[in-house]
């Protein structure tokens, strides 16, 4: 037992030297011709949209190959078992011929997969991870490690304009090392003013799932040790769920301690009476903030309107009247 006790001392304690005031490395990027590892870590997915992705990045000029298990499917949804879906993920990390780790869908069940690999196994292994959704887990995983990480489109949405759509080549071209920057029209919810800090985000569910643990990117000594611009979105979920995740937040102190937040995509869920949207709602929610904050942000569950964002990298956000920038600068040194 003592033994046990002194392990689990030492796993806490190497978790902590890897993220008190750390930097956030972006992994190597990269060139034509480089492997890509298509996986499937949570939701089974079917055979057509794997090849909808795989041939994207075979026409992008990369060499992508598909996990041993990536079209795998239980009867309970997931694809494959806990270990299958752990198997390709480390493969996929160890490997060192494997330069990016395409995820095929999210759905529900990375968080199966952080059960089982220590930060420690990422933080060796240095990839670039891309997806959304479920996949938030992996990229707070990832920061949590020090390195950067890609929330993104993932196998099927890769294929809407045949991968040629601005979505995607803003991914293209992330993926060679150029830095997107963005412009979007002003809302009529936004709050102007300019925030500099690490963008971290993405789904608020899964997120939020993984508060205080050791793979959660908005921990009190995190934000302590990081300037943060959050991101939001979601899927599906009423009013009074996210309602309730923004309590969470504000309970833990994420709220009172971010610079800038960065409101995206909200679809898929019923009219509440006495609301205009759900951008209304939060809007009314967050209104004593004194940050900058802006709506609408083409990020979420809306494959065209999905644009890739880094997460655990240093970012202005510009919310002015004419319009919002937001501008990614990986060698910039935030707090």
């Amino acid at each position: 037992m003592n033994k046990r006790i002194s392990l689990m001392a030492a796993a806490a304690m190497c978790a902590a030297s890897l993220l008190a005031g750390s930097a956030i490395k972006a992994p190597a990027f990269l060139k034509p011709g480089d492997k890509i590892a298509i996986i499937t870590p949570a939701s089974a997915i079917d055979t057509a949209q794997v090849d909808t992705g795989y041939n994207v990045l075979k026409r992008w000029g990369f060499n992508p190959v598909k996990g041993k298990y990536a079209l795998e499917r239980l009867s309970t949804g997931f694809a494959g078992t806990i270990e299958q879906r752990k198997a390709d993920l480390l493969w996929a990390l160890r490997d060192p011929s494997v330069k990016a780790i395409l995820c095929s869908r999210g759905g529900y069940g990375s968080v199966h997969l952080l059960c089982e690999i220590p930060l420690e196994e990422f933080a060796k292994h240095p990839k670039w991870i891309i997806g959304y959704s479920d996949i938030t887990a992996l990229h707070s995983a990832q920061v949590r490690a020090g390195n950067m990480s890609i929330h993104a489109n993932m196998a099927g949405p890769l294929g809407y304009g045949g991968g040629n759509d601005t979505t995607c080549r803003a991914l293209h071209n992330l993926l060679l090392g150029k830095m997107p920057s963005y412009r979007i029209p002003a809302h009529k919810y936004n709050h102007a003013g300019t925030a500099r800090g690490i963008l971290v985000g993405g789904n608020m569910s899964v997120y939020g799932g993984l508060a205080e643990s050791d793979y959660d990117f908005l921990t009190r000594d995190f934000l302590k040790s990081h300037d943060v611009v959050l991101f939001i979105e979601d899927v599906g979920e009423r009013y009074d769920s996210v309602d309730r995740m923004l309590h969470l937040l504000k309970i833990r102190g994420v709220l009172s301690h971010i610079k800038g937040l960065i409101v995206g995509k909200f679809t898929e869920y019923n009219a509440v009476k006495g609301y205009d949207d759900m951008y209304d709602m939060i809007h009314r929610y967050i209104a004593d903030l004194d940050i900058p904050v802006c709506y609408d942000f083409p990020a979420g569950h809306i494959g065209h309107q999905n644009f890739p964002m880094i997460e655990g990298c240093p970012v202005t956000l510009n919310v002015a009247a004419d319009g919002v920038t937001l501008n990614f600068d990986i060698s910039g040194k935030q707090k």
